[in-house]
């Protein structure tokens, strides 16, 4: 079974066991909707992928933890189309949760999904209860402050925002707690995997900002151009469209370098290898070269 192949199954499994009975139809849609509407899901893959160099000893509660950060994601993901931040109308190319259900489902479908991801962790860690405070601590610090996804959204909200720590905070603390998790889930050290998170974690922010320039709306499946409208760090607005798309692959060769040695190594390089070449396709790394200068001072403000 290929990774992604096993989270697919185990967010269906873990959101059903989760969602018990009797709750309000039209939220369970809502949350069904936001997980359910496709995605790389490659937070979960890094956790498996990492729990699998480290033995993969409790797959159960493996699952469980890239479930938990996957569900956790898609709360972001909800708030942030929300009006009060994008006002976003689209996400991978269907209507964004407040759209199709409305606003006030839409705070309660990412607030129950945040809920859900501690449920999810629960349930699976019955068999293994002394890994449960580890795997708890590490999604806190990964959503919560000082330097988790939220504080990330809230940077937003300030004059001036440092945009290292910004994009650490936005994108990559997700990342890091994602890597962390796959070798907590197996009871080992996550300290050899925190860089592999931090860096990818970085470039996946880093081409977010390329593509919100390059990309139409209809091939990122959201709104494009939304930095320079809501006046958002950008590294693309900092270092120019040619200065981020080399900063973008430097992320992604100290990324794969950063894999610590053992048996799944080869697989891990891989894996950060095709999700550069999903993020930003060969093609369209060497058509933005190539239009760089223009496309630069377009993004100037």
């Amino acid at each position: 079974m290929s990774l992604l192949a096993r989270v697919e199954k185990s967010l269906v499994t873990h959101v059903e066991a989760a969602s018990g009975r009797g709750a309000p139809p039209r939220l369970l849609a809502a949350m069904q909707h936001a997980v359910f509407s496709g995605g790389a899901r490659i937070r979960p893959q890094l956790c498996l992928a990492v729990s699998m160099a480290c033995g993969d000893n409790a797959p159960e509660l493996s699952d469980a933890a890239g479930v938990a950060l996957e569900l956790m994601h898609c709360a972001s993901l909800v708030h942030d189309d929300m009006p009060a931040f994008d006002n976003a109308d689209l996400r991978r190319g269907r209507p964004t949760v407040h759209k199709a259900y409305g606003e006030p489902l839409a705070l309660l479908t990412g607030d129950a999904l945040i809920v859900m991801a501690y449920q999810v962790l629960t349930n699976a860690s019955k068999a293994h209860p002394h890994r449960l405070g580890p795997l708890m601590h590490n999604m806190s610090q990964g959503v919560g402050l000082p330097s988790g996804i939220v504080a990330g959204q809230a940077w937003e909200c300030e004059t001036k925002a440092d945009l290292a720590l910004y994009q650490r905070a936005k994108t990559g603390a997700l990342f890091v707690a994602a890597t962390c998790a796959g070798a907590l889930a197996c009871g080992s050290d996550p300290t050899p995997w925190a860089a592999l998170g931090a860096n990818l974690g970085e470039a996946y922010q880093v081409a977010d900002d390329i593509r919100d320039v390059i990309l139409s709306a209809e091939l990122l499946g959201k709104p494009a151009g939304q930095d320079e409208l809501h006046h958002r760090p950008s590294v693309a607005n900092d270092l120019g469209l040619n200065g981020a798309i080399h900063h973008f692959q430097r992320l992604i060769d100290q990324a794969a370098d950063s894999v610590p040695p053992c048996t799944c190594k080869d697989m891990l390089q891989q894996l950060v290898r095709l999700e550069a070449q999903r993020l930003i396709p060969a093609a369209s790394y060497e058509a933005c070269l190539k239009q760089a200068p223009k496309a630069t001072l377009a993004t100037q403000h």
